[in-house]
């Protein structure tokens, strides 16, 4: 698949019917309980998704199971069904990581806080400059 920069990544959600808004550094797109976050700067892909869902680590990580593999092809993240299929096998595990194609993928929850959830978060691996929000 060819590489999309984050406005056309936005664009796609949006085009999914997702809720997308921004603010200084991410587009924030919802769809039910999971918000897709992606990193603006004017690099070939966004240098970082990330799908986040709020409530208890089973509820929150079975909402992005929900629309992880078409966030992940309308984002043209050509591994979706590896990654999916690993994710699908995080049951019960507070943080995970993997690396796929050019994507780190780190699963982490939050238990223990005021706003427990699950976040998915992908982070380009080829990116050079302006990778990360300030």
């Amino acid at each position: 698949m060819p590489a999309l920069t984050a406005t056309q990544v936005v664009a796609g959600l949006a085009g999914a019917r997702y809720k997308c808004s921004n603010d200084a550094a991410y587009a924030t797109c919802t769809s039910g309980a999971v918000s897709v976050w992606v990193l603006a700067g004017d690099q070939r892909r966004p240098p970082v998704i990330s799908l986040y869902s709020a409530g208890p680590a089973d509820v929150a990580s079975g909402e992005i199971d929900k629309v992880l593999s078409q966030a992940l092809e309308i984002a043209h993240v050509s591994e979706h069904a590896q990654i999916a299929e690993w994710f699908g096998q995080q049951q019960g595990k507070t943080s995970a990581k993997l690396t796929a194609g050019d994507w780190l993928v780190e699963y982490s929850v939050e238990v223990d806080t005021e706003e427990p959830g699950a976040h998915l978060t992908f982070t380009d691996k080829l990116c050079k400059s302006n990778c990360q929000a300030e």
